[in-house]
C-alpha cells in the first residue's frame, strides 16, 4: 500500500525491548501509561506506542469498584503495551489507514451480546487513555454488575481510527475477564458459606487480570504466585519423605529466614491429617491452613460423596484454616459449601474460562438487527 511505512518506526524500536522478555518491577501501583502517537505519512497517520512515565492518578485507582490485586513485580503497563504492540505490528492497522479520515469522529456503543457479569471495564478505560486520551468513555454499568442480552453498558467517542485501534484489545480483555467473573458469581454464590478461590492455573502473562477478574465475580484470591505463601504440595512431600518431613523443613526454613507469611499443606488421606495435627500439636509451626485434595469422592449417578470431607474438617475442628480442593464443579460445589471447610479451590475459574460475548459497534441499530437474526443479540 502507498504511502505506508515498512520500517519499524523509531518509538516502536524504542518499546521493543522494553516488553520483550519480563516485566520489570514498577514502581507500586503498577499501573499502566502508554499513550499512542499518531505520526503523520503523506495523507494517512502510522499508529505508534511509546512508554510513558505517567500513572493512573489515584483518584482514578480509589473509583475502582474492584482494585486489580497487588504483585511485586508484575507490571500491567507491559501487559497492555505488549496486546497492543502485538495488534499495530510495525505499520499500525492498515485498514483504518486506508478507510477512515483522519479527522473522523464517531461514537461507538458497547453491548453485552449474552447474559453475565461485566469486569474489565477499569482496564478497558485504561486502555481507551493510552491509544488516545482524548477519547471520552462512559458506562451506564461498573465492573461486578450484571448485564443482558443486547444491553448497551457503555459508549466511546472520539477520533474513529483510535477506537478502532483499541477496540479489539480492550473486547480481549474484557471478554475473558467477564467471563472468569460470571463463573466465579457463580461458583461464589453456591459456595456459600464457604469462599470460592483460582488456583495458578492462569493463562500465561494474564495471572493479574485473571485474579483480578476473581475478585470482581465475588471471589477471593490465592496465593498470587510461588512467592507469596508457602504451599507444601504432595510432589514436596514425596520429595521431602513425607508430611512431617515437609512440615519440619519448611518451619526451620522461615525460622533461619525470619520470614512471617501463610503456610499451606496438602493432605489426600485422613491418615495425612492426623499427621498433620500431631505434628502441629508437638511443635512450634507456622502454619496456617490444610488442603483437602480429592477428598470429595465423584460417584456412579454423578453426584459426590463428602463424607471423608466432612470427616477431615471434624479432625481438624476449627485450628487451622481448611481448603477442599478436586471434583470442583457448579454442580457439586453447593455440597462441599456446606461441609464446614472454610475455602473451596477451582481452578476452572481461570484455567477452563468461556469468555462472555461483548461488541463494540458504531452502528448500533444495525448491529442488534444482525444480532437478532443471528439470534446472538
Amino acid at each position: 500500500m502507498s504511502g505506508i511505512s515498512t520500517t519499524l518506526p523509531p518509538l516502536f524500536r524504542s518499546l521493543a525491548p522494553k516488553i520483550s522478555t519480563s516485566f520489570p518491577p514498577p514502581p507500586s501501583p503498577p499501573i499502566p501509561s502508554l499513550p499512542l502517537s499518531l505520526h503523520k505519512t503523506h495523507s494517512r497517520r502510522i499508529v505508534a506506542m511509546a512508554m510513558s512515565g505517567t500513572r493512573i492518578p489515584t483518584a482514578s485507582l480509589e473509583s475502582m469498584v474492584v482494585k486489580p490485586p497487588s504483585h511485586p513485580t508484575y507490571d500491567l503497563k507491559s501487559v497492555i503495551a505488549l496486546a497492543l504492540s502485538e495488534d499495530a505490528g510495525d505499520r499500525g492497522d492498515v485498514t483504518c489507514l486506508a478507510t477512515v479520515p483522519v479527522d473522523m469522529k464517531a461514537e461507538a456503543h458497547f453491548i453485552a451480546k449474552e447474559d453475565g457479569v461485566i469486569a474489565g471495564i477499569s482496564l478497558a478505560e485504561m486502555i481507551f487513555n493510552e491509544v488516545d486520551p482524548s477519547l471520552k468513555v462512559e458506562w451506564s454499568q461498573k465492573d461486578g454488575n450484571y448485564v443482558h442480552k443486547g444491553m448497551q453498558f457503555g459508549k466511546v467517542y472520539g477520533c474513529a481510527c483510535s477506537i478502532i485501534v483499541a477496540e479489539r484489545v480492550a473486547l480481549n480483555f474484557m471478554q475473558r475477564m467477564s467471563g472468569i467473573a460470571t463463573l466465579t458469581k457463580a461458583m461464589a454464590d453456591a459456595a456459600h458459606p464457604a469462599c470460592i478461590l483460582e488456583t495458578r492455573k492462569t493463562a500465561p502473562g494474564l495471572r493479574l487480570v485473571d485474579k483480578w477478574a476473581v475478585l470482581i465475580g465475588g471471589g477471593k484470591n490465592h496465593r498470587m504466585g510461588l512467592f507469596d505463601m508457602v504451599m507444601i504440595k504432595d510432589n514436596h512431600i514425596s520429595i521431602a519423605g513425607g508430611v512431617t518431613n515437609a512440615m519440619k523443613s519448611v518451619d526451620q526454613f522461615l525460622e533461619q529466614k525470619n520470614l512471617q507469611m501463610p503456610v499451606e499443606v496438602e493432605t489426600r488421606t485422613l491418615e495425612e491429617v492426623k499427621e498433620v495435627l500431631q505434628y502441629a500439636a508437638q511443635n512450634r509451626t507456622s502454619l496456617t491452613r490444610i488442603m483437602l485434595d480429592n477428598m470429595v469422592v465423584p460417584l456412579p449417578n454423578g453426584d459426590v460423596d463428602v463424607t471423608m470431607l466432612k470427616d477431615a474438617v471434624t479432625l481438624i475442628n476449627g485450628r487451622f484454616e481448611t481448603e477442599a480442593s478436586g471434583n470442583v464443579t457448579l454442580e457439586t460445589v453447593n455440597k462441599i459449601g456446606q461441609t464446614g471447610v472454610a475455602y473451596i479451590s477451582s481452578g476452572a475459574l481461570t484455567h477452563s474460562v468461556k469468555a462472555l460475548d461483548i461488541s463494540l459497534k458504531i452502528d448500533t441499530e444495525l448491529a442488534l438487527q444482525v444480532g437478532r437474526r443471528t439470534n446472538r443479540a
